[in-house]
């Protein structure tokens, strides 16, 4: 005979409901936690990103050029 045994059922806790403005002041507290750059930090950022979108516009373009001037002595 064999024979069988229950297992024991894990039940979870019941989620605690929050109020709905919780959420507001759980925002504000996970953003005090984040690192803010200085302004110095924030200006040298910019710059660098303002920097490389330049490069890559041009680096585009020029391929644009390229493939159009391309085209229009194979195409005619």
């Amino acid at each position: 005979m064999t024979t069988h045994t229950k297992k024991a059922i894990s039940t979870k806790p019941a989620p605690v409901k929050k109020s709905r403005f919780s959420f507001f002041s759980e925002v504000v507290a996970e953003l005090r936690k984040a690192h803010w750059p200085t302004r110095q930090e924030a200006l040298r950022l910019s710059l660098l990103v303002l920097v490389v979108c330049t490069i890559v516009g041009g680096i585009l373009g020029a391929l644009d050029y390229g493939f159009y001037r391309l085209f229009m002595l194979v195409g005619g």
